[in-house]
């Protein structure tokens, strides 16, 4: 199984970058109280970090709506995961626990200001790949039971049979959540080579190392570029 981005998004988005982090064997049915208070302390500290900040123009943040706005995507109507989370905590609301595996994405995707995914690879059929959506996407939102269609032209995540984020970072599938249940998981970690390059490869390696930590669990870490546009999951 491969990760792949298309040459077509480097076309739109040329320093576009992904940091790769895949975990195997992992166990995500037990409560884990240390990820629990990291996660918590995490919260914390961003709200903190974000008091008086205007969170559209963060420098952080800044890149993400400016690349949706190149693709056709409002970022004011269809704000990135990051920039949906941090508004969350910045008005003093803590996120809900899902599960162990997601806590610690959030919480490394809090600390670095960076939107990270998470796919159940045992959901997905053949490579995941981030595209521009064709007419026959189609897509089951999030609690959904009735898949809808898809424009063509969306910038997203996708596997063989079906779109797994609509509006490229906006929104995750039903199909593909992590669940108590998954064994193995593929973080995808969006950012820029000229902006903010070396805070994806540095979440990749910190998330790599709290999931060894906490799950002692098989990991993979890569890195997906122009230059370098797929990695073997």
């Amino acid at each position: 199984m491969k990760f792949v981005v298309y040459e077509e998004v480097f076309r739109a988005l040329p320093d576009y970058c992904v940091g790769v982090v895949v975990a195997e064997e992992i166990d995500n049915t037990k409560s884990n109280e240390t990820i629990k208070v990291l996660y918590e302390n995490q919260m914390q500290k961003t709200m903190e970090i974000l008091q008086n900040v205007n969170l559209k123009e963060s420098p952080a943040l800044l890149p993400y709506r400016q690349a949706m706005q190149a693709v056709g995507i409002n970022p004011n109507k269809y704000p990135s995961s990051i920039e949906a989370m941090l508004k969350r905590v910045q008005k003093g609301h803590l996120l809900p626990s899902i599960n162990p595996a997601v806590d610690l994405s959030n919480l490394v995707s809090m600390k670095y200001l960076l939107p990270m995914g998470s796919h159940d690879m045992d959901a997905l059929t053949g490579n995941i790949a981030v595209r521009f959506s064709r007419e026959s996407d189609v897509f089951l939102p999030l609690g959904e039971s009735e898949e809808e269609s898809v424009e063509a032209g969306d910038l997203v995540y996708c596997d063989e049979m079906r779109i797994r984020t609509r509006r490229w970072i906006w929104r995750q599938s039903d199909v593909g959540k992590i669940t108590e249940d998954t064994r193995r998981i593929f973080f995808p970690i969006d950012g820029f080579a000229n902006s903010n390059k070396e805070a994806v490869l540095a979440a990749a390696e910190e998330l790599e190392a709290l999931l060894k930590t906490h799950f002692h669990c098989e990991t993979k870490r890569g890195f997906v570029d122009r230059e370098h546009p797929e990695s073997i999951l």
